[in-house]
């Protein structure tokens, strides 16, 4: 029997392939868990215009994503902390606040994008990785710096 595969399935083919197989393991395991359509014209037909639709979708999404990162690796935030001694902060830097940042200069970006393997404990700059597709990542220039207490330095 030959079917059209919907998704990738290890040992058998990559989604959009027509491959051969037995029927009774068309039957009784991929056509039930609907991993498959069987290989006729009309499926062959509906599937193509359906990968052509998510193709163009994909396209345009990377699009968006490639000038969003253009945009962001020119963005540098400064995120003022109380510290303590020696450059510590009193808490950390978070994805939260670069989230919170990044809105205020008026990027919508969701806190999971942002890849900060670990929260900012010391004063300093750092790139922050921002991962927007699956294939495309912009770094954001982060300075964290001291909110100093002008009242306390009298």
């Amino acid at each position: 029997m030959e079917v059209i595969l919907k998704e990738d399935i290890p040992n058998l083919g990559k989604m959009g392939e027509v491959v051969r197989v037995r029927d009774g393991y068309a039957r009784n395991y991929l056509l039930p868990r609907r991993l498959v359509l069987i290989a006729n014209k009309k499926n062959l037909n509906s599937f193509e215009h359906q990968k052509r639709v998510v193709a163009s979708q994909k396209e345009r999404v990377l699009k968006q994503a490639q000038t969003l990162a253009e945009k962001l690796s020119q963005v540098s935030l400064m995120i003022p902390v109380k510290t303590g001694e020696e450059g510590k902060l009193f808490g950390s830097v978070t994805n939260i606040d670069i989230e919170k940042a990044l809105k205020a200069k008026g990027f919508e970006v969701e806190r999971r994008r942002i890849d900060l393997g670990e929260p900012i404990k010391l004063l300093g700059d750092y790139e922050v990785p921002v991962r927007l597709t699956s294939d495309v990542t912009a770094a954001v220039k982060v300075s964290v710096v001291s909110d100093a207490d002008p009242k306390g330095s009298s």
